[in-house]
């Protein structure tokens, strides 16, 4: 192409010709796609790169003196949007990372406070099966089946103070022999099982 037609080229371009536009788009994209797509190595973002690179032509159409200073700004555009797409590819890969290491962090101190709960539970059980009968009965009907206070003495058969009493007494007993368990686990599982 020579000058005369490259100087008709950019001036029909910054008097916005689409024909002019679409010429210089079928002249550089193929060289700037093949630039662009060596160094990002995919050719799907490779091709979002040069449509926005031409976006930003076209906004830009009037401010070019020369056909050689469009190209150079097609080509630092280029550069521009690699170094971009490599340094939010960068910030993405870290962000997954510590996503995943949150993630597995999270699971297994999750697994930890189940198997932590599930011990807890099997402990919880042998205790409350040292206490007396009755004290058993109550506690469980209180904790395991949810029953109201009125709802177990009148299952029970006996009166309301006398099953907070058993209530008390199975509390006390647990705090006693589960010292070397956290209490609030004790109490969350209890009142998970509310």
């Amino acid at each position: 192409m020579d000058n005369l037609e490259t100087r008709d080229l950019l001036t029909a371009l910054q008097n916005g010709s689409t024909v002019a536009f679409e010429t210089i788009y079928h002249q550089m994209a193929n060289r700037l796609l093949n630039f662009v797509n060596s160094r990002v190595h995919d050719r799907a973002v490779s091709e979002e790169i040069i449509q926005e690179i031409f976006v930003s032509l076209w906004l830009s159409k009037a401010s070019f003196e020369s056909f050689s200073a469009l190209e150079a700004y097609l080509f630092k555009a280029s550069k521009y949007q690699i170094l971009n797409y490599v340094r939010s590819e960068k910030v993405r890969h870290r962000y997954a990372e510590h996503l995943a290491l949150y993630f597995v962090q999270e699971y297994d101190s999750h697994v930890e406070q189940m198997m932590d709960m599930t011990d807890l539970k099997a402990v919880i059980d042998q205790h409350i099966a040292q206490l007396p009968p009755k004290c058993q009965e109550a506690f469980r009907l209180s904790r395991f089946m949810h029953k109201s206070i009125k709802e177990t003495a009148q299952l029970m058969g006996i009166s309301s103070r006398t099953v907070e009493n058993y209530i008390t007494q199975a509390l006390k007993h647990l705090r006693k022999n589960l010292s070397q368990y956290q209490w609030t686990m004790v109490l969350i599982y209890l009142s998970s099982r509310l």
